[in-house]
């Protein structure tokens, strides 16, 4: 469910995304500096699923990690800065935003 509260008036896909983005920046690989976080590795989907640290996430909640078009709707709200499809920077902005999807989108993993 969206937030109550969504000042940037970001679609569902947007707020998808960012969630699925707010998780990869927490993982190791993801550079941090300057109160920023570089993602360059995206996960790769094997069946209708793929896992993102402990969590399990959809297919059908990732498109907007490999869609040119949302990851320059965030960076015009402000909330990445986009090098698409090579890296997408998150903001400060962007990294505090809430979503209120995580719990939706990311579920527990299991060994697969």
């Amino acid at each position: 469910m969206p937030p109550r509260n969504n000042p940037l008036k970001l679609n569902p896909l947007q707020l998808r995304t960012l969630t699925l983005l707010q998780a990869l920046a927490k993982l190791p690989e993801a550079e941090q500096g300057n109160g920023e976080v570089t993602i360059s590795r995206f996960p790769q989907a094997h069946g209708d699923h793929f896992h993102l640290g402990d969590s399990v996430v959809a297919g059908k909640d990732a498109t907007g990690l490999y869609n040119e078009a949302v990851w320059n709707a965030l960076q015009r709200k402000g909330l990445a800065k986009s090098a698409y499809p090579r890296q997408i920077v998150l903001t400060q902005a962007g990294l505090g935003y809430e979503t209120g999807l995580a719990g939706d989108i990311l579920r527990g993993g299991a060994a697969h």
